[in-house]
């Protein structure tokens, strides 16, 4: 086999555990070079832990590695990134009190001497404008005061960048769009199709199974830390794939499960009024209201600020009933990471968990597991810290902490980051139950297929509500030319 020929990487019977927990179990998997593999499966199936041994952040307790045809005994991050390989991680790993270009320093430590932070700043502003044409991110910007978005962003072209005549060999994208928009999800997509034509692999790895369809060579899907199927891309569909994770047990329920619910002479539970910055904002008890548009414009905080008129009188937003938020960005606004899962569960909950003034832990324990079962959380014990947790099982966390909580209208920011296809089906289940019953809903998604799911959606553009879908309107054709309208047309 010449080099040209031989796989990028190759891995054989690579097993890890952690403690009782068997993460991985005889993984064997080839990724060929110059191919895009897409990596499937449900929170929990091992896709991290599989990633952070080729990163080198974590030791297989068996198995092999072979890089470019060479054995590779002890994996470090230092030696993987020698050998061209690169990881973005669902949970971005900038560091926030940085700049943009000091970050991009960060992995390319050559870069030192006078004027390195320009040199810095100009190759991540170079790679971002390859990657995303028309961002605005600025190489001086502190990482912490950029949107969740912008962090996975800059994150990315980070990865892509090379120093010192160094090769890009492989990268591996753990959730890449689940921070971004649309527009900037296929930027970034046609980007990783153009690297791989110059032989660069990649990984892709994604609970958005119609990117992992659509641009993928390959794919292999994982399950309880083992490998159930790998094949070309032509053998699978979303139906085979969610059939192979889940063994049949979620199928896909399609969209539209709620037009036909009317609330025309329902109770309104949050009205904004927008006069001279777009439209006004209504949603009714009952209600599924889905935010849209592009990244940035404004969504967050507007939920932010519906969720703030609740705790005090604001003249211009109005709510009736009590308010719980479900952040996208668990990292910074969701979990408490010195807390067991449990605690988190429960602490939106505890004036309701009182006995004769003091906590009852028996109603919180029982309050944790009733809730932790509904989102399916995987741990061996809820007692457990939640940071031992996979991301998307900390997530189902953050669901479990706003639904067990009995506040009528619960406000949601791009909750499903990094959630698998199975639980994204039943939390949407959950949810279509929940507004049956009377709740409302306030929901800011990215991906499109969300917003099918709801019985109305309203676009933002630059802060300002400019379109209201409803029905047959809510295409991705009219979410996309709302976005880009004429911002005077509203």
């Amino acid at each position: 086999m010449t080099a040209l020929m031989r796989p990028a990487l190759e891995l054989s019977g690579v097993s890890r555990s952690f403690g009782a927990v068997r993460a991985l179990s005889g993984v064997t998997l080839t990724i060929e070079a110059g191919k895009c593999l897409g990596l499937v499966g449900h929170n929990g199936a091992g896709k991290s832990t599989l990633m952070n041994i080729l990163a080198g952040a974590l030791r297989p307790d068996q198995g092999t590695l072979l890089f470019d045809g060479q054995t590779m005994d002890n994996v470090t991050v230092a030696s993987a990134q020698k050998l061209g390989v690169r990881c973005v991680f669902q949970e971005l790993s900038l560091c926030p009190n940085l700049t943009v270009a000091e970050n991009a320093r960060v992995l390319h430590p050559s870069i030192k001497g006078l004027g390195w932070r320009k040199r810095a700043g100009k190759l991540i502003g170079d790679m971002l404008d390859r990657i995303f044409p028309g961002h605005d991110i600025k190489p001086d910007a502190l990482a912490a005061d950029l949107s969740i978005g912008r962090r996975q962003m800059v994150e990315i072209a980070r990865a892509f960048t090379v120093t010192d005549g160094g090769q890009l060999r492989l990268v591996i994208l753990d959730e890449p769009t689940s921070s971004l928009d649309a527009t900037t999800a296929r930027q970034l997509l046609a980007f990783v199709r153009e690297e791989i034509r110059t032989g660069v692999s990649c990984i892709l790895i994604s609970h958005m199974l119609g990117e992992v369809l659509d641009y993928s060579d390959q794919i292999a899907v994982m399950k309880n830390g083992q490998l159930v199927a790998t094949g070309p891309v032509s053998d699978f569909d979303r139906q085979s794939l969610v059939d192979l994770m889940s063994g049949g047990e979620h199928p896909d329920r399609g969209v539209h499960a709620r037009a036909a619910h009317k609330f025309e002479n329902a109770p309104i539970a949050v009205r904004a009024e927008r006069a001279g910055r777009g439209l006004p904002f209504i949603a009714r008890h009952g209600e599924v209201i889905g935010l849209a548009g592009l990244a940035g414009h404004g969504q967050t905080e507007f939920l932010v600020s519906v969720y703030d008129a609740a705790k005090k009188s604001r003249s211009e937003i109005h709510v009736d009933g009590e308010v719980c938020f479900v952040a996208g960005d668990r990292q910074s606004d969701g979990v408490f990471p010195l807390w067991s899962i449990a605690d988190n569960i429960a602490v939106n909950s505890l004036r309701v968990l009182r006995n004769r003034g003091l906590l009852a832990r028996s109603l919180e324990h029982a309050l944790a597991q009733k809730w932790g079962s509904v989102m399916n959380i995987k741990a061996p014990s809820l007692e457990d810290e939640i940071l031992s947790l996979s991301g998307g099982n900390q997530q189902k966390a953050l669901f479990a902490r706003a639904l067990a909580t009995t506040s009528s209208v619960v406000l949601m920011d791009d909750p499903m980051r990094g959630v698998d296809i199975g639980t994204k089906l039943d939390v949407y289940d959950i949810i279509a139950k929940e507004a049956a019953e009377g709740r409302s809903f306030v929901w800011y998604t990215t991906e499109f297929e969300e917003l099918e799911y709801c019985d109305r959606i309203y676009v933002f553009q630059n802060g300002r509500i400019v379109s209201e879908l409803a029905g047959d309107e809510i295409t991705e054709v009219g979410v996309i030319g709302s976005s880009f309208k004429d911002s005077n047309a509203a």
